[in-house]
């Protein structure tokens, strides 16, 4: 639900671009793509910039693999939990070198805002993601993912926010392409209540990117990017205690691959991806950087059918292409 986060469609691991600098997490960008700073926009597009936008495009995409991967031995949020935790106690240390201990202070309604804002990114965007992966194809769940700048238009739509009629086409026409992928019997074998949980996903993650900007949160993206992880990993485990995943939960039982793709989530997804976008967010414009919205599930439906095989149904295609476009035509237009 990417992450940071983003939006998703990237990881919904990935960053959330509604601050300078987001989580890790699916994602805003539609917010995203209307910040930035002017001398950011005028500089010229270097190598170092494509090479961070390609690490962007391919490490999120690749996300949703990896989380499919995982679940197929691990317990969704219980591995969830541990991602996040590890990112965000990492995350965590490498701010008190860099910068101090003294950059951890925050105030108390700071730290209860980032708190609110990770549980709703990481534990109910991200969380949903991996629990639909359990039966639904990493492709199709990038592809739904994607459709998180459509709930965020249509919330800051009902908050009062005025949005262009180009905008709300492109919104009306993702939610068609929302209608091909979920529609029954039209993309093979998968279960409503996975789909259902994706949806269920990507409004929560719009819900905490839009909130992003409403609350008090820390001044330093960097730490409030650790405190979300923290809160989303300790919400995760909550959920997981609740379905009695640790119970059930046997390390021996867990495959290789499945400890490699935690692995590549918390130090490739959550670290270096994460640290890629927020080194794009000062160099390049960010209309450009917002193009990882819909090159993401790309990427991921690519990986989904050449590793693992997943079916590409002409649904899946025309469904896909028509929320990327979506999402393409409302970047454009809010940036």
């Amino acid at each position: 639900m990417t992450s940071a986060s983003p939006p998703p469609a990237a990881d919904p691991s990935c960053p959330d671009p509604s601050r300078s600098v987001p989580p890790t997490g699916p994602v805003d960008a539609v917010t995203a793509a209307g910040t930035g700073t002017a001398a950011g926009r005028q500089r010229g597009i270097s190598g170092a910039v494509w090479g961070a936008l390609g690490i962007v495009y391919v490490v999120w995409g690749s996300t949703y693999l990896a989380i499919r991967v995982v679940v197929e031995t691990m317990p969704p949020f219980l591995s969830g939990a541990m991602r996040f935790v590890a990112a965000g106690l990492v995350l965590v240390a490498l701010i008190a070198l860099r910068q101090g201990p003294a950059a951890l202070l925050v105030r108390p309604r700071e730290l209860a805002s980032a708190a609110l804002v990770g549980v709703l990114l990481l534990v109910g965007g991200n969380g949903m993601v991996v629990l639909a992966e359990q039966s639904v194809p990493s492709g199709m769940a990038a592809l739904m993912v994607a459709s998180v700048p459509l709930w965020v238009v249509v919330l800051r739509r009902a908050l009062g926010h005025r949005t262009p009629f180009a905008t709300l086409g492109g919104v009306l026409v993702g939610l068609l392409g929302l209608v091909v992928l979920s529609a029954p019997g039209l993309t093979g074998e998968v279960r409503p209540l996975g789909l259902v949980a994706l949806l269920t996903g990507s409004l929560l993650w719009a819900c905490g990117s839009v909130l992003t900007g409403r609350l008090p949160m820390p001044a330093d993206p960097l730490t409030a990017s650790a405190y979300e992880m923290l809160a989303g990993g300790a919400g995760a485990l909550v959920l997981a205690a609740v379905r009695h995943e640790p119970q059930e939960f046997h390390p021996g039982t867990v495959s290789t691959a499945s400890w490699a793709g935690l692995a590549y989530l918390v130090v490739f997804g959550s670290l270096i991806a994460f640290s890629a976008y927020a080194w794009l967010l000062q160099r390049a414009p960010l209309p450009l950087v917002a193009t990882y919205a819909y090159v993401n599930p790309v990427v991921a439906v690519l990986l989904g059918w050449l590793v693992l095989a997943e079916a590409l149904t002409w649904p899946i295609v025309v469904g896909g292409a028509v929320v990327v476009a979506a999402v393409c035509l409302v970047v454009r237009t809010e940036r």
